[in-house]
């Protein structure tokens, strides 16, 4: 397929963060910590996949709820990476967060403010946005937290606003909007794609899930439901699965010599899924696309995402096998 009919990734960010990494000797509690200057990036799950979709080659534009000062800080960062951006204004201020890094022992620490909130005015004129420049065929990407007081039913109301337009749209998102989603599946108004991470796979489930035939009963029965055509799940270190009305994959993680920030490595995952979907291919081949993607981005430190040579390097590394159910 020519690049000139890859159909657009257009991402939703409605709780975006300027992240703030560093790195300090040791991190213990009681005294000044003298860190690193700290590298500044645009943070947010929707503006990850946009980064990782435009390394890919696909056109993308990066619709983001930005406020105060943080937030146009975060704007010039996003047109730094000359990411195409559609500001969805908000009153509150956009929120930070820290990564700090302790030399010592390799360890990671991560400090995530709340979002502002948001006004159901506000989330309208998100959905309006999109359907300005949402062409049919387009694949949009809702991913990230909601803040606290964002309309749990959201994700449900732009399925439905989006679906009318044959427009794709892709979900990560955990709590009470995730929640929502299942409780209420409308499989006239499904989403294309549904991601869990492992953990939020078993908070959803009510119960653990040691294995992966566990994992496989999970997204099946999501799929099921109605509440999604394609149901992704996490296995951390593990793998991905992939299930569908055709059947259920697993994608074996491809070994890297070390792992550096596992931060990202969920929007990376999410960014190559979706665009490999965009290019036509398979959804087990997807699946191997952004298996590749995360295991390339835990090889980059703090929120320096992954390129597009390494997903590539590493497509064949991670296999792909039927899961019976």
């Amino acid at each position: 397929m020519s690049i000139d009919h890859i159909p657009a990734v257009l991402t939703v960010t409605m709780n975006p963060a300027l992240d703030l990494a560093t790195a300090a000797e040791r991190v213990v509690p009681g005294p000044k910590l003298r860190c690193d200057v700290a590298r500044v990036d645009p943070g947010g799950g929707g503006i990850n996949v946009s980064r990782l979709v435009q390394r890919l080659g696909a056109d993308t534009t990066a619709f983001v709820a930005l406020g105060g000062g943080n937030g146009q800080r975060l704007l010039k960062a996003l047109e730094h990476e000359g990411i195409s951006v559609r500001v969805i204004p908000v009153a509150g201020e956009t929120r930070a967060s820290l990564g700090v890094t302790d030399r010592s022992t390799g360890e990671q620490y991560r400090f995530v403010l709340p979002g502002p909130d948001l006004s159901e005015k506000e989330c309208e004129g998100a959905i309006s946005a999109l359907l300005e420049e949402a062409a049919p065929g387009d694949f949009v990407v809702l991913s990230g937290s909601l803040p606290a007081t964002a309309v749990p039913g959201f994700p449900r109301d732009l399925a439905y606003a989006l679906r009318e337009g044959g427009t794709k749209l892709v979900i990560d998102t955990s709590g009470a909007a995730l929640a929502d989603l299942l409780a209420r599946p409308d499989p006239d108004h499904r989403p294309e794609v549904l991601r869990f991470d492992h953990l939020e796979a078993q908070e959803a489930a009510g119960r653990a899930l040691p294995t992966r035939d566990d994992t496989a009963r999970f997204a099946a029965d999501i799929v099921a439901s109605g509440a999604a055509r394609f149901v992704v799940v996490g296995r951390e270190a593990e793998g991905n699965l992939l299930a569908s009305g055709d059947g259920v994959w697993f994608a074996r993680a491809a070994k890297v010599e070390k792992v550096v920030s596992t931060t990202g490595a969920g929007d990376s995952f999410l960014g190559a899924l979706t665009y490999a979907l965009a290019i036509g291919t398979s959804a087990p081949e997807a699946l191997q696309w952004g298996t590749a993607a995360a295991s390339a981005a835990v090889m980059t430190p703090a929120t320096d995402l992954c390129d597009a040579e390494t997903v590539e390097r590493l497509r064949p590394d991670c296999t792909i096998e039927d899961v019976a159910i």
